[in-house]
């Protein structure tokens, strides 16, 4: 059983969130906390295996006791967040911290969803149950090229990632100089993070780090992620690429979608591409990126010691899709051998 202790203020959503997982044969509620220091005591009784946390309580807020507890006891956590600009920020601040996942507040109307809403908690909580629990460590300093990075015509990186991949994209990311070939990034996230997800990587990363729009012309030294109400792929109009997005249904459940965004890059770059599948649940990724890899691009997949969910990339190493396997740390200086080596 995995044990699940809740940590809300609300008396509704406790109830709720416990109503929802208690609605299983292999998870059980354990105890619900109204703030943080009730926590702290239900925590040494009741030792669970996954906590729920919401970010805005009285008397200590969601961020200060998750920066105490991964300090003193770093466990699971999914962090309950409201999906706002605010809300985004500080959600991925959580991430920064050690959280493994997040799912929205429950909202007024969730009748409607009720159902989904419950499925995606429930596969939350049992993915974050089995997870590496990863407290928030510095990045390491960049590692500048000596010269540039030559960019062959129509040469980008394809980056594709769920469940733990907004730490990992950074960590990627900051390791890689500003005179870098364009980056085109599928991260699952809502579309009201996207934005602030964009901002948070513009500021620590060496690059210039957008929110794609659509009909950008892919520039070196630019990084274009998803944003996540719509698909990003590649497009390519006299000889040069452009991003585009759809507005279609999701793929693999997902909007974006890695696989939309692999084999757009896959048509239209070919070769001249290297695609790089991160951490995340599922296997969303893993077929693009092998078609990425039989056009004769170079494919990599993070490696499972590394990873925080060794689903996505795993996948994609179980179908044979990536030319190597690496800790998320070895991946940025062999994009760089690669791209130095490039004809």
């Amino acid at each position: 059983m995995i044990k699940v202790l809740i940590v809300d203020d609300s008396p509704l959503v406790r109830q709720l969130l416990s109503h929802l997982l208690s609605d299983t044969t292999d998870i059980e509620v354990v105890g619900a906390a109204e703030d943080p220091y009730e926590a702290r005591e239900l925590i040494k009784k009741v030792n669970p295996d996954v906590l729920t946390l919401d970010i805005e309580m009285p008397k200590m807020d969601g961020i200060a006791f998750l920066r105490n507890l991964m300090k003193l006891r770093p466990m699971p956590v999914i962090m309950v967040s409201t999906l706002t600009e605010k809300g985004a920020a500080v959600t991925l601040e959580a991430l920064s911290l050690g959280a493994i996942d997040f799912i929205s507040k429950p909202k007024s109307d969730l009748t409607n969803r009720l159902m989904e809403y419950r499925d995606e908690l429930i596969e939350k909580v049992r993915f974050a149950a089995k997870s590496k629990v990863r407290p928030g460590s510095p990045l390491p300093p960049p590692k500048l090229s000596a010269t540039p990075a030559k960019c062959s015509q129509n040469q980008l990186i394809a980056i594709g990632a769920s469940t733990g991949g907004t730490e990992a994209i950074q960590r990627l990311i900051c390791q890689l100089p500003a005179d870098i070939p364009p980056v085109v990034i599928a991260q699952h996230i809502p579309a009201a993070f996207s934005a602030s997800f964009a901002k948070r990587l513009d500021s620590h990363a060496s690059m210039k780090v957008i929110e794609a729009q659509g009909g950008e012309r892919l520039s070196p030294g630019t990084a274009y992620i998803a944003p996540g109400s719509a698909h990003l792929t590649i497009e390519e109009k006299g000889g040069v690429l452009y991003t585009r997005l759809l507005d279609t249904e999701p793929v693999n459940r997902h909007k974006p979608s890695v696989d939309v965004l692999f084999n757009s890059v896959a048509e239209t770059a070919g070769k001249s591409a290297l695609g790089v599948i991160l951490t995340g649940m599922g296997k969303d990724g893993a077929k693009g990126l092998l078609n990425m890899k039989r056009t004769g691009a170079y494919t990599l997949a993070q490696d499972e010691a590394s990873s925080v969910v060794w689903g996505m990339p795993g996948a994609a190493v179980e179908l044979d899709a990536n030319c190597e396997e690496l800790h998320i740390d070895r991946i940025p200086a062999k994009l760089l051998s690669l791209m130095k080596s490039a004809p």
